[in-house]
């Protein structure tokens, strides 16, 4: 993606209070900052573009912006970050000067910064409308886990697959490497402002995969292959594990 178009770029950073397995998830403490700090942080060092955080809750509202970072009120009863990061989109920029939007999960405290950037590249296609990650599998488990999601593509390069199918399943069969899909998103805007407009799919119902509604609808997505896979902070476990990442690190 050409340098010049940073400053047509938005990072939004959902992020909701609502979390059966890690309640108030948004202001656990890692390393001394509240994860949703953590992770915009993480955003604005990817130096991709201005970065805001869509919250739902006015104490994270207040949290975030005593950090220093912009952020925006949303609705509490979004289906999906993808609606949330939509309505703060329209908020935000209302002039729509802004031409890609970068979702980066509220709940990825140590997703790497060169992590984020990547997700760009498969726009140099101009025919992508929405592009994503994923990590090669390396662990057999993860293979036949239905909570890891798999890309199933055409190889365009060495790093980079057109995506044809997203399971739950084993897939695809036969020899050859399967692919983990990182939940990490860029749209061209007006791609995103399709897709929320589109009714849930069959195939997103059955596998619970929402990017199936943009695959059934004809939307190209491309998949960025990059080395490690981001911590998702879900359980307490996660939390801990995420607190020993970031404690690590210069």
């Amino acid at each position: 993606m050409p340098q010049a178009d940073h400053d047509k770029t938005l990072v939004l950073i959902p992020a909701r209070m609502a979390s059966t397995r890690l309640p108030g998830k948004p202001l656990a403490d890692i390393c001394g900052a509240p994860m949703i700090v953590q992770v915009a942080r993480r955003a604005a060092e990817a130096k991709m573009g201005r970065v805001i955080v869509a919250v739902d809750d006015q104490t994270v509202f207040e949290t975030v912006k005593s950090a220093g970072f912009e952020v925006v009120m949303t609705r509490a009863d979004h289906q999906s970050g993808s609606d949330r990061i939509f309505e703060a989109l329209e908020a935000v920029d209302p002039g729509h000067r802004a031409e890609y939007v970068i979702n980066v999960q509220g709940d990825l405290p140590t997703v790497e910064p060169e992590t984020i950037r990547a997700v760009m590249r498969p726009f140099e296609t101009p025919a992508v409308d929405i592009a994503t990650l994923t990590v090669e599998i390396a662990d057999e488990a993860e293979k036949t886990n239905p909570n890891v999601v798999k890309v199933v593509g055409s190889s365009l390069s060495e790093t980079r697959l057109r995506a044809l199918y997203f399971t739950r399943a084993t897939a695809p069969h036969g020899k050859g490497p399967l692919y983990h899909h990182i939940g990490l998103y860029a749209y061209r805007r007006a791609a995103l402002e399709r897709f929320v407009s589109l009714s849930p799919s069959p195939l997103e119902k059955r596998e619970s995969l929402e990017q199936l509604r943009a695959l059934e609808a004809g939307m190209r997505i491309d998949v960025e292959i990059v080395a490690a896979v981001p911590l998702g902070v879900d359980t307490p476990d996660d939390l801990e594990k995420a607190r020993r990442i970031l404690a690590a690190r210069p």
